[in-house]
């Protein structure tokens, strides 16, 4: 978690004194620049649209459910399963990294520009990855439910058994 949050925001004060806003720079020409873009939505622009008072509100009360949920997965779902908490640190060490620049600037540092041709992925940051990730290994390690019983295969198993 704090590893996350300590290099996403390390690499954005890297990238507000390497570029002005708006500003890019050519990494591996037709794959990935770095550009400085200032989002004041969540991921990917979601919710820029909104006016500040309103975003703010939703984007605070969406912080705070998804800090609930991932207490709550930490306690319940994920208590003695190692990666999984990793993956939910990499969740909370991203929003953290983010919710450092809400409060800091206001808005959050989009800097990871990747493309192809004219298809291009809107801009990121090691947050967001770190997100992202975090979520993937949840899903892959999502704890496995089992529905209702049918009583004939049990009835099949055990007369199998035999």
């Amino acid at each position: 978690m704090i590893v996350a949050a300590v290099l996403d925001q390390l690499s954005k004060y890297w990238i507000l004194d390497l570029l002005r806003p708006g500003e890019g720079m050519k990494v591996f020409p037709g794959f990935f620049n770095l550009v400085l873009v200032f989002n004041p939505g969540a991921a990917f622009g979601f919710l820029a649209g909104l006016g500040d008072g309103i975003r703010q509100v939703v984007l605070g009360l969406t912080t705070f459910v998804a800090l609930g949920t991932v207490i709550y997965f930490l306690i319940v779902d994920y208590f003695s399963d190692s990666l999984a908490k990793c993956g939910l640190g990499l969740v909370l060490g991203g929003a953290i990294g983010n919710v450092i620049d809400r409060i800091r600037i206001g808005e959050v540092v989009d800097f990871l520009d990747f493309y192809i041709g004219s298809y291009h992925w809107p801009a990121f940051n090691i947050a967001d990855s770190a997100i992202c990730i975090g979520v993937g290994i949840l899903i892959l390690r999502a704890p496995k439910k089992e529905g209702p019983v049918d009583p004939k295969l049990e009835a099949e198993k055990q007369g199998a058994g035999k």
